[in-house]
């Protein structure tokens, strides 16, 4: 990343998380292309790390939960860093999305600038998958965790091992889908195949953990 795109990226991180969330949501509502899709990926990959975090934070100290308060520190750290990371992922996508747009822009009367064009049209794609390739597999890592969190956690938060579930999944679906989107447009069979392979089998396993998760806190609570 160079100096500029650093600030610039600092910049968005300033307008999104740390204004009101009521501006980020008019602007994602808006006629605006930014945020979008990938970006609410993040959001819902936040607020997934955020229930797992909170879960573990009522378990850690518990005299009745002594037994699994490593564990439960264990993934607490991973909460709590998912809801930072999820945030900044969500931030790097407009960012993504706009190098498309750049891309997009660029001059094509002769054919030098045609394939420069196309090149760098390419190169954007490819840049665009990547945070919400990132949110996919880092809320992939989080339904992990919670297949385990919903035995152990503190059982007057069960509910919200089942939010942090639902979230989770929705994140990964959500970015899965920005991911593939992108790879419709992009003209490699190699790096396309392998893409949507990963993103196949990760799915699959994200719908299965949350049907697992929600499955006993149904019964837990019912």
């Amino acid at each position: 990343m160079t100096i500029w795109n650093k600030f610039f990226v600092e910049e968005k991180m300033m307008k999104y998380i740390d204004e009101p969330l009521r501006k980020y949501f008019e602007e994602a509502a808006s006629g605006s292309e930014t945020p979008g899709g990938g970006s609410i990926a993040g959001i819902c990959g936040a607020l997934s790390a955020s229930m797992m975090s909170m879960v573990c934070n009522f378990t850690v100290g518990k005299k009745k939960y002594a037994d699994v308060e490593d564990r439960a520190r264990e993934m607490l750290e991973q909460a709590s860093s998912g809801v930072e990371e999820m945030m900044r992922l969500a931030v790097e996508d407009t960012e993504g999305f706009e190098e498309i747009a750049k891309a997009y822009g660029m001059p094509k009367e002769t054919e030098e600038e045609k394939k420069a064009r196309s090149e760098a049209i390419q190169q954007g794609c490819k840049t665009a998958l990547q945070a919400p390739e990132q949110i996919f597999i880092k809320a992939l890592d989080i339904l992990r965790s919670l297949k385990e969190l919903v035995n152990i956690g503190n059982r007057n938060l069960i509910s919200d091992v089942g939010v942090s579930a639902i979230t989770g999944r929705a994140a990964a679906e959500s970015a899965a889908m920005n991911v593939k989107i992108n790879l419709k447009y992009i003209k490699d069979d190699e790096f396309n195949a392998e893409k949507h392979e990963a993103i196949d089998k990760g799915l699959e396993e994200a719908k299965e953990i949350e049907k697992e998760v929600t499955a006993k806190v149904w019964d837990a609570i019912t």
